[in-house]
């Protein structure tokens, strides 16, 4: 049983002290898959498919014929689920969209126009589970932003197919193209391309370590959302709260990985035993039991706070992928949070609301990142271009502050680049 224990700043600390374990030995596994797929191109992929996914393939790219089964076997009302879920995502992320402004005066004109990507690749997990939801959080913000092709990849079950779930979300969320391959080597490929898979501009989407040290390695040759590591939820929770939800709560970031982590800080004594209790009870019920339970053995910890301010203090210091606010008055707490990925309001707010259907987006900043990070969005799929014009007159007006703003950094070029121009 996790015993509740009482607030000091050595427990922060031993909370910040995020190691990297396992980081030298992915590093390297990861840097040589990513040569290989850049000198083997399919090749390469197709081993890595019956090294690390069991299967052969003799294309990695989903048929129509694929694409039609899956709907036949998930059917008309899941397909209504996802739609209703995707309503909701594009309805929030329309509101982030970005225009480009201009500043017009007599004799300049300085502006910013707003460009979408031309295209874009969505990693979707699969493995120990599959996402669908994670289809929709990714693809719908690239649509509305107007990236002009989409490509998503994910691993192939056993059988050499993909999760109907995850095609038929791939279609409802308008995504051009779907490939069969996970892990280290799909990032490589959409990074570089290969004889089969074309390169994109970005890639988002969250992965394993392997996948998400792989983004780490290819930025550069293009852009990535984020460094996405293990789920993390943090409940700050009142006397009013019910110990068997708040214990549900945490055991749903649990049962995704048994790196995942889950914290509990309330002023309440009491609450903090009771959940103790009820995770051990509910644990055991769970299909993912020996998951969650490695996740709650290794990384869950109750935390008993004076006050709900210290325990609001207490969790921006480690920045949460996901910050519930189990308490009766969410609002006032709201207004002091800092450092969070996604906040969940009130009682009666889960964060599988937001992981499926409120329309908030589930890629989030882990690992402490939210400090200085933001969900994923619009603002990923689209770039800025400035832009300006000045007249002659302008320009001569300018000139001596851009002539001196040059040379006192000692770039005489830059700076006659300006005078040339007034030299008879």
């Amino acid at each position: 049983m996790i015993k509740p224990i009482k607030f000091s700043q050595d427990i922060v600390n031993d909370m910040l002290r995020r190691t990297a374990r396992e980081a030298a030995s992915v590093d390297d596994a990861v840097r040589d898959i990513i040569n290989s797929v850049m000198s083997d191109g399919d090749a390469a992929l197709f081993e890595y498919g019956r090294k690390f996914d069991g299967v052969t393939l003799s294309s990695f790219k989903v048929s129509e014929e694929e694409f039609a089964e899956a709907e036949r076997l998930v059917g008309e009302d899941y397909r209504a689920i996802l739609k209703r879920s995707a309503e909701n995502i594009a309805a929030f992320h329309r509101c982030q969209l970005r225009k480009g402004f201009e500043i017009e005066e007599d004799d300049c004109v300085i502006g910013q126009k707003v460009i979408p990507l031309e295209s874009a690749g969505l990693y979707v997990p699969g493995g120990t589970a599959a996402y669908p939801s994670t289809v929709l959080m990714n693809a719908i913000p690239a649509k509305i932003a107007g990236v002009g092709r989409i490509v998503m990849v994910t691993p192939p079950l056993k059988n050499g197919k993909v999760k109907p779930e995850v095609l038929v979300a791939a279609q409802v969320a308008g995504i051009d193209e779907v490939y069969k391959i996970g892990g280290a080597q799909a990032i490589a490929a959409l990074a570089y391309g290969t004889e089969s898979i074309p390169k994109v501009d970005k890639i988002t989407g969250p992965g394993n370590i392997y996948v998400a040290t792989a983004k780490k390695m290819v930025f550069g040759v293009c852009g990535i959302d984020m460094v996405a590591g293990p789920s993390e939820i943090l409940v700050i929770a009142d006397d009013g709260a019910e110990a068997k939800n708040v214990a549900a709560d945490l055991l749903s970031q649990a049962e995704h990985d048994m790196r995942a982590t889950a914290v509990l800080i309330t002023d309440s004594q009491n609450l903090a035993e009771e959940v103790s209790y009820e995770l051990e009870r509910q644990v055991r019920l769970l299909p993912r039991y020996e998951i969650a339970n490695k996740s709650l053995e290794d990384n869950c910890k109750l935390i008993v706070t004076d006050n709900l301010e210290e325990a609001v203090r207490l969790s921006d210091k480690l920045a949460p992928e996901h910050l519930e606010l189990c308490v009766k008055e969410p609002e006032k707490l709201l207004g002091i949070v800092r450092n969070a990925g996604s906040v969940f309001m009130g009682y009666n707010t889960p964060e599988a609301v937001g992981d499926y259907y409120a329309g908030t987006n589930h890629t989030l900043p882990t690992g402490g990142t939210a400090r200085f990070s933001s969900p994923l969005g619009v603002e990923d799929f689209i770039k800025t271009t400035q832009y300006v014009k000045y007249t002659r007159q302008k320009l001569e007006n300018s000139a001596d502050d851009i002539i001196k703003f040059a040379q006192s950094e000692g770039l005489t070029a830059h700076a006659e680049s300006v005078a040339v121009r007034f030299k008879k």
